[in-house]
């Protein structure tokens, strides 16, 4: 069998504004319903509208296409969450362009260390470069407020 590699256009990144919440919300709220995503309020993104990157589904500011939240947690450490492609955009490079921009802040917040959780099959995560590890790795705080009746697994990539 014959790959032939589809190359997909740009997908822009922009860092999420406050007044983005409501959209950051309204794209996790599917993911939240189906337990892929653990369940926030909308308060949630009002406090940390800051630390999202937002895929728009047009330049123009469209509905977003994802999202993914990169935060601090000091010590050379970075974390990922609320991580989302809207159904409809999945397959077109939307994930892979948020991971980019969501690693390449992480370098910026001088981390050294990126961790994240899934309850799905981290194909993605594993073809940036993260591994599977144990919860007792990661920032305490974050690790303890995984849920484990979700399943989540935790991963790390070095940067």
């Amino acid at each position: 069998m014959i790959q032939v590699a589809v190359e997909l256009p740009a997908v822009p990144v922009r860092p999420a504004r406050p007044g983005d919440a409501h959209v950051l919300f309204a794209l996790s709220r599917g993911f939240m319903a189906s337990g892929e995503l653990r369940s926030r309020p909308v308060g949630h993104y009002l406090a940390r509208a800051g630390e999202f990157l937002l895929a728009p589904d047009a330049p123009e500011g469209g509905v977003p296409a994802g999202c993914v939240a990169v935060r601090d947690e000091g010590e050379g450490v970075a974390v990922l969450h609320n991580f989302c492609v809207a159904r409809g955009s999945q397959g077109r490079g939307v994930g892979s362009a948020l991971l980019r921009a969501a690693l390449a802040r992480a370098r910026r917040l001088d981390a050294d260390r990126v961790f994240t959780a899934t309850t799905g099959p981290a194909v993605l995560f594993l073809r940036y470069g993260f591994t599977p590890t144990e919860p007792e790795r990661a920032p305490a705080s974050w690790a303890a407020a995984l849920d484990p009746a979700r399943g989540s697994r935790v991963y790390v990539r070095t940067l």
